[in-house]
């Protein structure tokens, strides 16, 4: 039985969710490559950048920072824990809270990290202007979203 009705179904190719997917997707495969030499994953050197930054930081925080739920970050620490990198203690203020602070070996691993920005950028083959205008316009997109759907994962 055939329609007269026009093919109104999209196309994939058409859609931005499927070029956000595709596009997180390679950049996940380029990370994986990069980040192998330090023995990270991406959600790992995720929470090492927050650490980086900012010392002494609640898990709270970092899953505020990085749109991530406890029961995601726990595992994800304990692993970085185990390594050595970080190390994780109650809040002397609040002992509900815990603490996650880098160690000596976690502070050493921010010099060789400092090469993965350059890879990305140099696998990009873009400008970085053209980058970092391309990164302000999905923060953008995030916050819309985040406030059309009342959180942003």
């Amino acid at each position: 039985m055939e329609s007269n009705e026009p093919n109104t179904t999209p196309l994939l190719d058409d859609q931005l969710c499927f070029a956000l997917y595709s596009t997180g997707l390679a950049m996940n495969k380029l990370y994986r490559k990069l980040l192998r030499k330090l023995d990270l994953t991406y959600p790992q050197y995720l929470v090492m950048l927050v650490l980086w930054e900012r010392e002494g930081v609640t898990v709270s925080d970092i899953g505020a920072r990085l749109f991530l739920d406890s029961a995601t970050l726990t595992p994800l620490l304990k692993r970085l824990e185990s390594a050595g990198l970080v190390a994780r203690a109650r809040s002397t203020q609040d002992e509900r809270q815990v603490v996650v602070s880098l160690t000596g070996a976690g502070r050493a691993l921010r010099r060789d990290a400092a090469a993965i920005q350059e890879g990305v950028l140099c696998a990009a083959a873009c400008a970085p202007g053209d980058l970092l205008a391309l990164k302000g316009q999905l923060e953008t997109l995030r916050g819309k979203l985040a406030g059309n759907t009342g959180s942003a994962d």
